[in-house]
This record gives structure tokens, sequence and C-alpha cells, in this order.
């Protein structure tokens, strides 16, 4: 069976087929045997073309699309006509946030903790005094935090980044 054959398809071609069933104009192929119509013949063989570009075509847009979703690079689509247009360059800047807070650790000398951060769109870093905001965590998730990057409970996060935030805003203003 073609691939054009579907079953909607073939009940098309059989309503078209009664239209001509009673109608003059038969033929015997003498060499094959089989009976045809030339009328008929002619109109099938444009439907059945058309359909067949149109399973071509969604084909072809499938296999696309497959492709693109492959080989795409998850980029954003906000660039707008380039990497670095006006536009594209205010939407990126807005979206991205002041300061990222790239660990947390134990200062040697003080034995004190401390976050390193680093400001957006630049290669400066921040090292920020954290006091005694770490103070209720177990020495277990402290390291854990340190070491590995585990998450902080969401209130010494949030006490964290206040901190952070303050140190930032006020080395941003001097």
């Amino acid at each position: 069976m073609a691939k054009w054959q579907t079953p909607i398809r073939q009940l098309h071609l059989a309503k078209i087929l009664t239209d001509y069933l009673l109608s003059k104009g038969w033929r015997v192929d003498l060499i094959t045997g089989e009976i045809y119509h030339p009328d008929y013949e002619a109109r099938i063989k444009g439907i059945v073309a058309d359909w067949k570009a149109d399973d071509r075509e969604k084909d072809t847009a499938e296999w696309k699309a497959e492709q693109q979703k492959l080989h795409s690079l998850g980029e954003r689509s906000y660039p707008i006509r380039g990497q670095f247009n006006n536009i594209s360059r205010d939407i990126f800047f807005s979206n991205q946030p002041v300061f990222y807070l790239v660990g947390v650790g134990v200062s040697g000398i003080t034995l004190t903790p401390f976050a390193k951060v680093r400001l957006s769109s630049s290669y400066a870093n921040l090292w920020v005094e954290l006091g005694n905001t770490l103070k209720g965590i177990s020495k277990n998730r402290k390291r854990k935090a340190m070491r590995y990057g585990k998450p902080l409970p969401p209130e010494y996060r949030r006490a964290v980044w206040l901190v952070c935030s303050e140190a930032v805003r006020h080395y941003l203003s001097h």
C-alpha cells in the first residue's frame, strides 16, 4: 500500500468512482485486462499527485523541525538581527541580575564565613563577609554548602542574599 493511501483518501476515491460507474466511456486494456475510464483516471491522477505533494511537504517540515530541535543551541530568541544590536542589548541587560553568588566559604585568616560575588557584565569579584548570618546552620550543612555548592536553607539563603546585595549596592555607589 502506498503512503498516500490513507483510509480517508481511499473513501474519497470511492466516492469519485461512484460518479463514473454508470457513465459511458469504460475501456478494457487488451494486454493487462484492466478496465479503466480515461476521464476518471485523469481526475484521480491530479488528486493523487496533490496528496503526494502534501505528504512530501509534511515530511520535509517534520524533518526540518526535528533537525532544528536536535541542532539548536538553546539560545534565547530575543536577539533581533544579530547578537549585539541595541534592542537585544537592552533586553539582555534588563533581564540580567546585578550580581551572581559564586560560592560561600570560610576565611582562613579570620575564620568567619564570606561569600564570593561576581558582578554582572564585569570581571570584578567581591568578597563579602557574612558575619553571623550562618550562625544557626549546622557545621555539616555549612560544609556541604561550601565544598559541594549545596543550597542553604531558604531563610539563610535570603539572609546571605540581602548581605551580598547591600555590599554590592555600597560598592556600586562609591
